[in-house]
């Protein structure tokens, strides 16, 4: 993961972000492939010097989005199965699955484990209960086009949820199990992105080595009254996700 420290000068700071999103969003749109028009056309169409264009270009290349071929030119091309985490505060609450879906990938799930279980105190208190009070607690191994990409562990309190301890999670999203069975509402969520490393029986579900990097994604969801409804973390594959948040702001 890259984190963005400073910024040397304005040109290579928001205009480079900027042009870097609009050709991102512009690559996603096109067939893969596709052949961009040349650098001066480029630097032409979006008003910045060709160190600009080509920081944008760098990164984007990077991550998977395009490819350069000497003497040919850019292309599109497609990244790495992105696992996409979104947070809008005029639209909705979208989980994995429903993302995922929505892009045109196969999701599969795999319940690992579903019981009751005292809440540990880190749970407690994201959960907002005494601590050893009875939770759900449900662990997926969720897959991509057939390739493992995070296991997610979800808690809920027990006595307000207890349909989740039996209902069937292999199928289907649990936010949408919250809005459908409890008729909640899913209106804000926390999100905390940290990095770990994967044990051995972890590292075997994911088809990856013990002791690799993960990404760790934590997210409390509440209600618009601030409630908190469920708490999950996820331990993701960094080389086949990529965590984005989506915000909007004053209802644009």
């Amino acid at each position: 993961m890259q984190y963005l420290l400073g910024v040397a000068s304005s040109e290579a700071g928001p205009k480079y972000l900027a042009v870097r999103e609009a050709l991102r969003r512009r690559a996603s749109a096109l067939p893969e492939h596709t052949l961009l028009p040349p650098e001066p056309a480029l630097c032409a169409e979006y008003g910045v010097s060709r160190i600009t264009l080509r920081r944008a270009v760098d990164g984007l290349v990077a991550d998977g989005h395009l490819v350069r071929e000497q003497g040919r030119g850019t292309y599109v091309s497609r990244p790495g199965i992105r696992h996409e985490y979104r947070e809008s505060f005029v639209h909705r609450i979208a989980g994995f699955q429903q993302v995922m879906t929505e892009q045109g990938a196969q999701v599969g799930t795999t319940v690992l484990s579903q019981q009751i279980v005292p809440a540990a105190p880190a749970i407690a208190t994201e959960l907002e209960l005494p601590v050893a009070e009875d939770v759900v607690e449900l662990v997926r191994l969720r897959s991509v086009d057939g390739l493992p990409n995070h296991v997610v562990r979800s808690f809920l309190p027990a006595a307000r949820y207890p349909k989740a301890a039996t209902e069937d999670f292999g199928h289907g999203s649990l936010y949408e199990f919250l809005r459908r069975e409890y008729a909640e509402d899913l209106a804000h969520a926390r999100i905390v992105v940290d990095v770990g490393t994967a044990a051995a029986e972890e590292a075997d579900r994911l088809q990856i080595v013990a002791g690799s990097p993960l990404l760790v994604v934590r997210t409390t969801v509440h209600d618009s009254s601030g409630h908190p409804l469920v708490h999950s973390f996820s331990r993701l594959r960094p080389d086949v996700s990529q965590v984005e948040f989506e915000v909007s702001v004053g209802g644009r």
